[in-house]
C-alpha cells in the first residue's frame, strides 16, 4: 500500500511518523511546496523576538531523519491537481518546473492555511513580510536586526505576539487594526481590557489604534519606508509585518470534489476522512467539531494539527482512531500580560441560542503577600437555562491559563457550574488565594443561575 501526503509542518509530518509507526511495509510520500518540514511555525516570534538565535531548534525532525525511516520526502514539488477517480496526483517541481503524475492508495491532505495579503497599494514592496514559513520568520529576524521601527498591520494572535517580538527587539512599533478591538476572538469587554492593560505598559514603546484601515504603502528600490491609512495617518517605518489573518488552503480539494464544510475549510468525519473513502485532511486546511455546541469551528493551531496527522494516519493505515474535536482552547502571552481562553464566549453562545449569562472577577493569582501576586481578569460563561458551563476567558499578568486549563477539563467532562463549584482546587499562598479567582467568579455565576431559577418558579 502506499500512502500519500500533501504537505510536511505539523500535521502533516505528524502523518507521516505515525504511519511508519503503524507499519513498516507501507510505502510513505510526502510532498511539500516548502523548503522545509516537521518544523514549530507557532515558535516563529520567540525565534524573532531572541529568544533562541539558531532557527534550526524550532526543526522538529529532518528531510534525512525521515529518509532513513523510509518515508520518501519531496521537497519544493507543489500538488497542482487531485485526480481522486484515478487515484492519481499532478505534481509540479518548482525547481526544475517539471510536471508529473504519481499514484496513491491513501491520500492524506495537510496543506495547511495562508497569510491573508490584503488590497493595499503597493503591498509589493521590499521589506512587507508576512509570518507562516520557516523562511518568512529567518527574514523577518534578518530584518528586525537592522531596523529601528516597524509597523504591524492586523492585532490578532500574530500580530499581538509580534508586537512582544518586535518590542523585545528594541523597535519602536506601530499596530494598526481595522475592527473596533484587537484579539476580537474574545468577548469585546475582555478585549478592550487587553488593549486597556498592554497601553498601560506601552511606556512610548508602541502604539496600538483600533478601527483604523490601511490603504497605502510608499517606498522605493530599497522598500517601504512609509504606511498610510484611511483616517490619514502617516508612519515612517523600516519594516512592515501583515498579519491580517490567515485562510485554509482548500483550493486543490475543492477542485477534486472534496467536500468543503461551512467554515471554509475542508469538510471531515471523526476519522479525519472526506466524503472520498481513501482521501484524509488534517490540521490547519480542515474545519473541526466545536464539543461544547457541537457546531464547526476553523482554528488553526498547531496542537490541533498533530493530533488529527495521527488520527488521519492511523485510519489511513487501516486502524480505528477518532478525534472528536476541540474546545477551542488558545493561550498567548504579549510583554507581560497573558490571554487565554476555552469554549464559548458570551457573544458566540448568545449567537448559538444559549441563554448566556457570565461572571467577571479581578483577583490576585496568589495571595497578595506574595511578592510575585499579580491580577488577572476571569469571565466565565454559562446557560442560564440548563445551569451548564459554556466557556472561560482570562487575561492579566498573573496565571491566567491554568485557570483556563482546568476549565477544559471541566467542559469536556460537560460540568454544569454547580458541579464546577464544587471542585477541590489545589491552595497555598505562592499559587493561589484561599479561594481561587475561579471559585469566586462559579461563585457568582451560580447566584445568577439560582436567581433566574427563583424568579420562574
Amino acid at each position: 500500500m502506499k500512502i500519500v501526503i500533501l504537505g510536511g509542518v505539523a500535521a502533516g509530518a505528524k502523518a507521516a511518523a505515525k504511519a511508519r509507526r503503524m507499519s513498516a511495509d507501507v510505502e510513505i510520500e510526502l510532498y511539500t511546496d516548502d523548503t522545509h518540514i516537521s518544523y514549530s511555525a507557532c515558535g516563529l516570534p520567540y525565534y524573532i523576538e531572541g529568544n533562541f538565535e539558531d532557527y534550526r531548534l524550532l526543526l522538529v525532525r529532518s528531510p534525512e531523519e525521515f529518509e532513513k525511516s523510509g518515508v520518501k520526502i519531496f521537497l519544493q514539488n507543489r500538488a497542482a491537481k487531485i485526480l481522486p477517480y484515478s487515484k492519481q496526483i499532478l505534481i509540479e517541481n518548482l525547481v526544475t518546473k517539471q510536471a508529473y503524475l504519481i499514484n496513491y492508495d491513501k491520500l492524506i491532505i495537510a496543506t495547511g492555511a495562508r497569510a491573508v495579503v490584503p488590497n493595499i497599494t503597493n503591498i509589493d514592496l521590499k521589506n512587507i513580510f508576512t509570518l507562516r514559513k520557516l523562511e518568512d520568520g529567518i527574514a523577518i529576524k534578518e530584518k528586525v536586526l537592522n531596523s529601528k521601527s516597524a509597523v504591524i498591520v492586523g492585532g490578532g494572535y500574530v500580530g499581538i505576539e509580534l508586537l512582544e517580538a518586535l518590542v523585545r527587539q528594541n523597535l519602536h512599533v506601530t499596530l494598526f487594526e481595522y475592527a473596533e478591538n484587537i484579539m476580537t476572538i474574545f468577548d469585546e469587554d475582555m478585549s478592550k481590557l487587553i488593549y486597556e492593560q498592554l497601553m498601560s505598559i506601552s511606556n512610548g514603546r508602541f502604539e496600538i489604534y483600533t478601527s483604523e484601515l490601511v490603504t497605502e504603502f510608499s517606498g522605493d528600490n530599497s522598500g517601504v519606508h512609509t504606511v498610510r491609512t484611511g483616517s490619514g495617518k502617516e508612519i515612517k517605518t523600516d519594516m512592515v509585518i501583515v498579519a491580517a489573518g490567515a485562510v485554509p488552503n482548500v483550493e486543490i480539494a475543492r477542485e477534486a470534489g472534496i467536500a468543503i464544510g461551512e467554515t471554509g475549510a475542508i469538510k471531515v468525519n471523526d476519522r479525519m476522512q472526506t466524503n472520498f473513502e481513501d482521501i484524509y485532511a488534517c490540521g490547519d486546511c480542515v474545519e473541526e467539531n466545536l464539543i461544547i455546541s457541537n457546531t464547526k469551528i476553523w482554528m488553526p493551531l498547531g496542537a490541533n494539527a498533530n493530533k488529527e496527522g495521527r488520527t488521519a494516519a492511523i485510519n489511513a493505515c487501516g486502524g480505528e482512531e477518532h478525534f472528536h474535536g476541540v474546545l477551542g482552547s488558545s493561550v498567548t502571552r504579549c510583554l507581560s500580560l497573558t490571554m487565554s481562553m476555552t469554549g464559548l464566549t458570551e457573544k458566540r453562545a448568545l449567537q448559538l441560542g444559549y441563554d448566556a449569562v457570565f461572571a467577571k472577577v479581578t483577583k490576585n493569582d496568589k495571595v497578595g503577600f506574595m511578592p510575585d501576586a499579580n491580577n488577572i481578569t476571569l469571565k466565565l460563561v454559562a446557560d442560564k437555562k440548563t445551569g451548564l458551563l459554556l466557556g472561560c476567558q482570562a487575561i492579566g499578568s498573573g496565571d491566567a491559563d491554568k485557570r483556563v486549563n482546568t476549565v477544559t477539563s471541566a467542559l469536556l467532562a460537560g460540568m454544569t457550574v454547580d458541579e464546577f463549584y464544587k471542585n477541590d482546587i489545589t491552595y497555598a499562598p505562592p499559587f493561589s488565594p484561599t479561594i481561587d479567582p475561579l471559585l469566586n467568579a462559579a461563585q457568582i455565576l451560580l447566584a445568577k443561575i439560582e436567581k433566574t431559577s427563583d424568579e420562574k418558579i
